[in-house]
């Protein structure tokens, strides 16, 4: 089964985020899923996600904010990084995900902004 979006979110700590962005998609025609795979504790589980058959990934990640790179380097589909507030603010997070290396590009939003990163994904998917 192809999915639309795959969210995946490094702790459930950080499933308030996930459920921002699954209220937006609810409103929408599409097929997602949600998976808790962290990059540093799960990496065979994030590498298996990331070679699914996914439209658009929206990874959610605190502190060190590895999960949308490392799904970006296994994988051509857009991934959408969502920093979460863990600690120094989110600011963390959020420069991890945006300082990704040429030819690994992943698309970030703001922080604990899980609702922009729905809004992205579909409209990457044509839907909004």
């Amino acid at each position: 089964m192809q999915l639309d979006i795959l969210i995946v979110t490094g702790s459930k700590s950080d499933m308030h985020i996930v459920e921002k962005i699954e209220n937006v998609l609810k409103e929408y025609d599409v097929k997602y899923a949600v998976e808790v795979a962290s990059a540093h504790r799960d990496p065979e589980k994030v590498r298996e996600l990331a070679h699914g058959d996914v439209g658009v990934f929206i990874a959610v990640a605190g502190l060190s904010a590895a999960l949308p790179g490392v799904i970006a380097s296994h994988t051509k589909r857009p991934v959408i990084g969502v920093p979460v507030s863990a600690a120094l603010g989110g600011l963390d997070s959020l420069l991890s995900i945006v300082q990704m290396p040429k030819g690994v590009p992943v698309a970030c939003v703001g922080i604990d902004n899980g609702q922009n990163a729905a809004y992205l994904a579909l409209r990457i998917l044509g839907k909004y």
